[in-house]
């Protein structure tokens, strides 16, 4: 078992069911799962991008991404229905467990001048997306190896009837919410 789902368990588990005041334990808000997304409209000229970008999400979380293609085609960015434009993996189980540990101590403290993440990016339903400049954060990429730089999301879905359920829940499994903004 991973060292956070460990930690979820044996602490945020009980102090969540104190501080809300649910009756049984399957109220308590869990973390479903992690999507993690590339979004890249220079694939459409350039599409040993798109393979590049399929190399980093691997290496990041060790399960091989899909390509996702375009719904519907958008004239003014020359963007056709069914075009290859980006790249995602959902991680559920261990690899979830394990990619939030490598996010939380490992990744986000390398962030260039980092404060703290945003504790307002909840959608209202309990999830919570977090937006990264660069692949380089994260240790396993090398700086040698990559071609270019790209940002990525990185959506936490919950099992939270609403946010300030999932934002405590977060919080006590370490997430680094920056106190100015809550």
């Amino acid at each position: 078992m991973n060292r956070l789902q460990e930690k979820y368990n044996s602490d945020v588990v009980p102090a969540l069911r104190k501080s809300f005041e649910f009756k049984n334990v399957m109220q308590v808000p869990r973390v479903d799962k992690v999507v993690i997304n590339i979004g890249m409209g220079e694939a459409m000229d350039n599409p040993k991008a798109l393979e590049a970008a399929v190399n980093d999400l691997t290496i990041i979380t060790g399960q091989k991404p899909v390509m996702t293609k375009a719904r519907k085609s958008i004239a003014n960015f020359k963007l056709r229905e069914g075009r290859l434009i980006g790249t995602k993996v959902t991680l559920r189980g261990d690899k979830m467990w394990a990619f939030l540990d490598r996010l939380m101590t490992t990744a986000l403290p390398r962030v260039r001048d980092f404060r703290g993440v945003s504790p307002n990016a909840f959608d209202g339903r309990g999830n919570y997306t977090l937006g990264l400049r660069d692949q380089l954060i994260f240790p396993e990429i090398e700086y040698d190896k990559i071609d270019k730089l790209r940002g990525m999301e990185v959506t936490i879905v919950t099992t939270a009837n609403n946010d300030n359920q999932a934002r405590a829940m977060l919080q006590l499994l370490g997430m680094p919410f920056s106190k100015k903004e809550a």
